[in-house]
């Protein structure tokens, strides 16, 4: 019992450090020379803060994407918009009437082609995302703090054009 009331005065993460040193390293093998393996650890990494960033708003990293993208281009088609994202049109559907249902977008009959429609956020959506876009700064600026800024750079200008 006075162990555990010791461990309960270590802060949590130095805990979480001490256990991992406490245990033998693990080899990862040729996962070591994998870049699609550590690039998936950071991808866990950034979703599961960014989801917790912006789960005041209820607003998914999909949405948050949608939103942005939308946002910068009124009147975007919605083929525009899923070849852009690299979203299935099926799935871009969903999420679409998802936001509509929510009243943060719009899908408008296009004036140029009767078929495709036009998208724009709402006064509600605009407003949502200046709050989400708030959230996810202070997600990157988490993102940059882990990796360092020289390291954030190079990976933003290596993946950008990916």
């Amino acid at each position: 019992m006075p162990e555990r009331k010791r461990s309960a005065t270590v802060p949590f993460r130095r805990r979480a450090q001490v256990r991992k040193s406490s245990r033998p390293a693990i080899d990862l093998g040729a996962l070591n020379g994998h870049l699609g393996y550590f690039v998936r650890r950071l991808q866990v990494w950034v979703f599961q803060d960014f989801i917790r960033a912006l789960s005041s708003l209820d607003i998914s990293p999909a949405q948050f994407s949608v939103l942005v993208v939308i946002s910068a281009n009124v009147g975007l088609s919605q083929s525009e918009l899923a070849e852009k994202l690299d979203i299935e049109r099926a799935r871009l559907v969903r999420l679409l009437h998802n936001l509509g249902r929510r009243g943060l977008t719009q899908r408008l009959q296009s004036s140029a082609d009767r078929r495709t429609h036009a998208l724009r956020l709402t006064a509600k959506g605009q407003k949502i995302l200046t709050r989400a876009k708030a959230l996810a700064a202070q997600h990157e600026a988490r993102l940059i703090e882990r990796l360092g800024a020289s390291r954030h750079q190079v990976m933003m200008n290596s993946l950008r054009d990916f």
